[in-house]
């Protein structure tokens, strides 16, 4: 009799183990998007240039990460996407993972936007 309740029950056990172990790297991936987005903002808000910003950014980023940074006088922004990982993928509703941050530009001692790495 448990034998076959044990076998019955057994194959959704393991479903839900599974279900349950991609949720948990879906939420691991998230949380790395969100890190990279923030390197990546310090690094633009710095004044490296944009290869470097995806550099830092794909590095910090779950794979298949993409590192997108927009400039503008007072602020740059980097938006980070990130395919949703496992078989599970739709439980994010087949959206990628992403995270977008917001930084003010560092300027220099004079007032004037700092350029590549910082002022002396």
């Amino acid at each position: 009799m448990v034998t076959a309740e044990l076998a019955a029950t057994l194959p959704v056990v393991v479903f839900v183990l599974v279900v349950v172990l991609n949720a948990v790297l879906i939420g691991v991936n998230q949380v790395r998007c969100v890190d990279s987005a923030r390197v990546a903002a310090r690094a633009a808000a710095r004044g490296d240039s944009a290869a470097a910003v995806r550099a830092v950014g794909e590095r910090a980023g779950p794979s298949g990460v993409t590192v997108v940074a927009e400039r503008s006088a007072d602020e740059v922004t980097v938006t980070v996407r990130a395919p949703a990982p496992g078989p599970f993928g739709w439980l994010v509703g087949g959206r990628p993972l992403s995270s977008s941050v917001t930084a003010p530009v560092e300027r220099g001692d004079d007032g004037s936007p700092v350029e590549s790495g910082g002022a002396p």
